[in-house]
């Protein structure tokens, strides 16, 4: 994960207790965080979001690449032995 400057801190108090929508908590905690100023809480919520689909983005990258590295080294000669 990226280190931020935004977003809900753990452990955070500010979302009512008995809050059964995630949606409700976390909107909750960005408004406290932002002192309830909207438009910054909406601010910090893309900011968190872009960062974390840039995150998957370069881990799939990673994992695909490794992938291919590994049909590579495991490939066969015309003989059938590996390389």
């Amino acid at each position: 994960m990226l280190a931020r400057h935004t977003g809900p801190a753990e452990g955070s108090s500010s979302a009512p207790t008995g809050t059964s929508c995630p949606v409700e908590a976390i909107a909750t905690a960005y408004l406290s965080q932002t002192f309830g100023d909207p438009a910054l809480a909406l601010r910090f919520v893309i900011t968190d979001a872009l960062a974390d689909l840039l995150e998957v983005e370069r881990r799939t990258r990673e994992r695909s690449r490794l992938i291919s590295r590994g049909y590579v080294r495991g490939r066969l000669d015309a003989a059938g032995d590996a390389l």
